[in-house]
């Protein structure tokens, strides 16, 4: 019997070549991670800290933000609980307040400590760290600009995993006080008191639920018909009919064509000509990969006509020996995605069995309230006749634990392939949706049957046991 005392112990199969990554991002610290427990000699080039955008100005700030939001929502929902409130004139609202600045400090302070550990984690197993820009001088070599002196690295094989950044509109430029981007909203220290955000996809819809839960008045700009674009049809609806419960307007089919700042706000002016003023205004509209002069022409990379890497389903590009992963390749801008190509990247790389990138395996969670977590599947693609399924749709009202916790709105929905019964997508609209989809899309990856869902025993009560009831209704009888 074998006892392993440190990472170095770990039994290695095979040895790794010589990694270098650009980007310290989810995916280039997890494929860093797996070819150093490998064996690998790896080199991380990362400009800002490690986690990159993710850790340090996107997750991980914006979901802690989302999670103070929620603070203040389900301490609101309590009232119907039994649970009451110091508030003179009967609003459990008007008894709270949320203070941005010491938010946006644990917010900012959460990220830093998360960078921190990574960084740790990664010098654990002998990971070498360099901060400074770097670009590739061909397929085996990266420069790193450190400010006064530069350093040339050479590797066996590259990973490109240098991320995105918030894409902006010529006619609406932030300036980091009233109108802002994603990354700057976090320097506000004071509440806005009349939030406008354009643009309504995840981004701009966890947004504009988060800062509607926190106190802000909200207007959400939607170019298309529906908040949450491209999303389960019954999800979006059940996000909007919150949104208009809790006072946060929607103004769908609008396309905000400029914003100006004025002397105590902003004024933003939609395609029709006409105008709407608030005190701050936040724009989501999308990203841009950061793969401008980092010397891909140089290493034989191809990029598409928005700039994004092309990739392959083991994270290959077009040049030997260079991968690429995140949100660089326009895959999916998911976390969880980007730190699967890096690992698919390093398995390939090392000749480790590899399974290739399967994006209708991926679950995704969007962070408003209520949460909408998807996986596989959806009921637009039976629509279109690209898969044949059977859908069940069972609301969470009749769930006994969701009434216990007061909570009115949500579904759980299930997609099965006609015939078999296997199952192959789902969505949950609830509290706590991003754990709910696990057993809904570990059945898709394992291609499990209703009936396995159904059978399996479930905790009375559960939100998790509509999972396992709303199986039991695509049962269908021999």
């Amino acid at each position: 019997m074998r006892t392993v005392t440190s990472n170095q112990d770990v039994f290695k199969p095979f040895a790794l070549p010589r990694l270098a990554i650009l980007g310290g991002g989810p995916g280039g610290y997890e494929a860093a991670m797996v070819a150093a427990s490998m064996g690998s000699e790896v080199t991380i080039v990362e400009r800002a800290g490690m986690g990159g955008s993710a850790v340090l100005t996107d997750v991980v700030p914006s979901k802690t933000l989302i999670a103070a939001a929620e603070a203040m929502n389900r301490s609101i929902d309590s009232t119907e609980l039994g649970v009451s409130f110091n508030a003179t004139d009967g609003n459990p609202k008007a008894a709270m307040k949320a203070d941005l600045k010491q938010i946006n400090e644990r917010v900012m302070r959460l990220a830093r400590e998360q960078s921190t550990d990574i960084r740790r984690g990664l010098e654990a197993v002998g990971v070498k760290i360099i901060i400074g820009t770097g670009r590739l001088l061909d397929n085996r070599t990266i420069e790193v600009d450190r400010g006064e002196t530069k350093e040339i690295i050479k590797a066996d094989a590259i990973l490109v995993a240098v991320g995105a950044h918030p894409r902006e509109l010529a006619t609406a430029q932030p300036d980091g006080e009233r109108i802002l981007n994603w990354t700057q909203i976090y320097n506000l220290e004071e509440l806005p008191e009349e939030l406008i955000v354009v643009g309504s996809g995840v981004t701009g819809a966890e947004f504009a639920s988060a800062f509607n839960g926190l106190g802000s008045k909200v207007t959400l700009i939607s170019s298309r018909d529906q908040v949450l674009p491209g999303e389960d049809s019954d999800a979006a609806a059940v996000l909007e009919d919150v949104f208009a419960r809790r006072g946060l307007r929607v103004l769908s089919r609008s396309r905000a064509e400029a914003v100006e700042r004025t002397a105590d706000g902003v004024i933003v002016t939609l395609g029709d000509g006409s105008q709407i003023t608030g005190t701050h205004c936040l724009v989501c509209v999308g990203s841009i990969p950061n793969t401008t002069d980092i010397g891909l022409e140089a290493a034989g990379v191809e990029v598409t006509p928005t700039g994004h890497i092309k990739v392959d389903g083991v994270s290959r590009t077009s040049a030997p020996n260079v991968y690429a992963a995140g949100d660089c390749t326009g895959v999916f801008a998911l976390a969880s995605v980007s730190a699967m190509q890096g690992r698919i990247a390093v398995a390939h790389l090392g000749g480790d069995g590899v399974r290739p990138l399967k994006l209708n395996q991926v679950s995704s969670n969007i962070f408003t309230s209520p949460e909408i977590a998807s996986v596989g599947v959806s009921e637009a693609d039976l629509a279109s006749g690209k898969y044949q399924g059977d859908v069940i749709k069972l609301s969470l009202q009749t769930n006994a634990r969701a009434k216990m916790r007061n909570v009115n709105e949500g579904f759980i929905k299930i997609i099965a392939r006609k015939g078999s019964g296997t199952v192959i997508g789902g969505v949950v609209v609830g509290a706590g949706a991003c754990e709910l989809i696990f057993p809904i899309a570990l059945a898709v990856t394992q291609k499990l049957h209703v009936d396995d869902l159904a059978n399996t025993f479930t905790v009375y009560p559960s939100l998790s046991g509509s999972i396992a009831e709303a199986a039991r209704r695509l049962h269908v009888h021999m």
